[in-house]
């Protein structure tokens, strides 16, 4: 008896996973959003279970840890191995570099910048080698966390998604951020952080159209990895007492030095960075060096290795003396800031809830000087953790809900806030960055947040200006003028040089206003001239544009090339450049507000 097939039966599954119904959906519906924010989120949770998984086993494999124990919190028998392995990783790692410099020449877009300037567009097969790169890094011994991995590839699994289903701008930023909160959600089993990640970091505002989605996405992800890898991510700070109205003072100083501190670390990896560049030592063979560096300090104590989690958990449990805590924050941040700044890949985020975590315990040794102040060191642990990374990652609710879900106690959360507000407003107030966008601002980039600012650089003068100009040579009498240019037939007129270059605007109804009874034969344009040296470029956008407008209080100004060849290829006019700015600022806002 043969078995028939009725290919029939599979014509309702087809038309129910038929992109442009599907695409209908997500467009038209919230429920169809939260769906995509559920599938963003089992896959947040996959992704944040195998890179973990990977990493684990490369650790188990590399240095010979056993199968429950961290990277971090393990002695380490082979010293050679534990010398050695960072540099190993540095070596394939500059290799990788390598073909790469050969074969791809764009940078790679993290979730924040993809957001920021690109709509929510972000390459998956960037994200791809941004996690090979995060997980050679950290299962090598790098003090790198895996965090920058979960987002990279979870926003970019998401966004691939989106584009696929050619979803509009507003709602694949939505999604992007979805991949984001459920990468965060799964690492810390923390939905709370995780959602709020997105919003502060990942979106750069809080919205009810993207709210549930976003919720939903990290409480997905969450119970997914929950249930794949039960309670690996979960941060253990065991017992702690009581908060009273005099501890709102140490917080607070916490808080301030914590931002101190921060500013100090993210200039520090610049710092490495920058040597390496003057360096003669060509990219591929820095990360080994690196590692050599990282190696050595490993061959002092483990506890600098990888992410951090085994440290922080030895040293939240373990009483330690001061001493002993400086001098490991100081390695840690050392061997953190060469990681980073000799090519390996990877985030702080758990590195600086880690050292976060020894700078308040430290602190709790001043904490006597302090009348009435009743915190044990756990808890300075727990709001230095949270205070250094707002310093470093930025998100002050992302962190005061990871306290929260750490701690389930709303007094330390309470006190929390105090502190991250603090150290927020610090940094913001002395240095204005946080680590991500610091590093844009290295690059030449002005993005100070994840909020959408692409498509003001998309609105660009080249796209608004008109290029049929009305050209006069700057020569001309006032005679020849008003027979090439007759009253009614032009507003103004773009003079130009024998060369064809730039030289400034006329006003044709100004020239007929101040018409004499003298010889026009006599009388040249060079008294009615403006703007010469007021134009713009077609590289500018519409808010540069309209700055300009502002400046100058002119009507309309000449587009040039560029600033050496200063040759015309259009006008602009103010009414039409604020026209087309308010308009598309009235998009987003609709986009945002879910009108659209």
């Amino acid at each position: 008896m043969f078995f028939r097939l009725d290919m029939s039966r599979f014509g309702s599954l087809r038309t129910a996973v038929d992109p442009t119904r599907l695409r209908l959906l997500l467009r038209r519906t919230e429920i169809g959003m939260v769906m995509a924010g559920a599938f963003i989120g089992v896959t947040s949770g996959l992704v944040v279970t195998g890179m973990s998984l990977a990493s684990s086993e490369m650790h188990q494999l590399i240095f010979g840890i056993d199968d429950d124990a961290r990277l971090s919190s393990s002695y380490i028998d082979n010293k050679l191995v534990l010398m050695l392995a960072p540099v190993a990783g540095g070596i394939i790692l500059g290799i990788l570099l390598y073909i790469l410099s050969k074969t791809r020449k764009r940078l790679m877009v993290d979730p924040i910048e993809a957001n920021a300037l690109h709509g929510g567009r972000l390459s998956l097969t960037d994200s791809i080698l941004v996690v090979v790169q995060n997980l050679l890094s950290n299962g090598f011994g790098a003090s790198v966390g895996l965090e920058a991995g979960y987002t990279q590839l979870a926003a970019g699994i998401a966004s691939k998604f989106g584009i696929k289903l050619q979803l509009r701008r507003a709602d694949l930023r939505i999604l992007v951020g979805c991949g984001a909160a459920g990468a965060i959600a799964s690492a810390f089993s923390a939905p709370l952080t995780g959602a709020f990640y997105a919003f502060e970091l990942i979106i750069g505002t809080y919205t009810i159209t993207a709210l549930t989605p976003v919720v939903v996405a990290a409480l997905v992800s969450t119970l997914v990895s929950n249930l794949l890898s039960g309670s690996d991510f979960i941060i253990d700070i065991g017992g702690f007492g009581s908060v009273a109205p005099p501890d709102y003072i140490p917080a607070i100083v916490l808080g301030a030095i914590c931002a101190g501190v921060g500013i100090l670390i993210m200039q520090g990896v610049s710092l490495v960075e920058e040597l390496a560049r003057r360096s003669s030592i060509s990219q591929p063979f820095r990360p080994a060096i690196g590692g050599l560096a990282i190696g050595l300090l490993a061959l002092i104590t483990p506890q600098i290795m990888s992410a951090g989690h085994g440290a922080l958990h030895i040293n939240l449990a373990h009483e330690v003396g001061l001493a002993a805590l400086l001098a490991l924050f100081f390695m840690k941040a050392l061997a953190s800031a060469i990681s980073i700044g000799s090519g390996f890949r990877g985030g702080l985020f758990f590195a600086s809830l880690f050292m976060g975590a020894l700078l308040g315990k430290a602190f709790a040794y001043g904490a006597p000087y302090f009348a009435y102040a009743t915190l044990t060191p756990v808890v300075y642990a727990v709001v230095g953790m949270s205070s250094l990374a707002v310093a470093i990652i930025g998100g002050p609710m992302t962190m005061t809900f990871l306290a929260l879900e750490v701690t389930g106690d709303f007094p330390i959360t309470a006190l929390v806030l105090a502190s991250v507000i603090t150290s927020s407003l610090v940094v913001r107030g002395t240095f204005g960055y946080s680590f991500a966008t610091w590093r844009f601002h290295l690059r030449g980039e002005s993005i100070r947040s994840a909020h959408d600012v692409g498509w003001i650089r998309n609105l660009t003068v080249g796209r608004l200006m008109r290029s049929d100009v009305k050209k006069g040579n700057i020569k001309m009498n006032l005679q020849d003028f008003k027979e090439a240019f007759p009253i009614g037939s032009a507003q103004r007129v773009v003079l130009v040089d024998d060369s064809d270059k730039y030289a400034g605007i006329v006003l044709v109804p100004e020239i007929y206003a101040n018409m004499v009874e003298t010889d026009d034969t006599k009388r040249s344009l060079s008294e009615f001239i403006r703007y010469k040296n007021d134009f713009l470029t077609p590289q500018m956008n519409a808010k540069q544009a309209a700055a300009i407008f502002d400046k100058t209080e002119s009507e309309a100004l000449a587009v040039l090339n560029n600033l050496i060849e200063r040759k015309v290829v259009g006008q602009l006019s103010e009414s039409h450049t604020l026209r087309r700015y308010t308009e598309e600022l009235d998009r987003r806002r609709r986009e945002i507000s879910g009108e659209l």
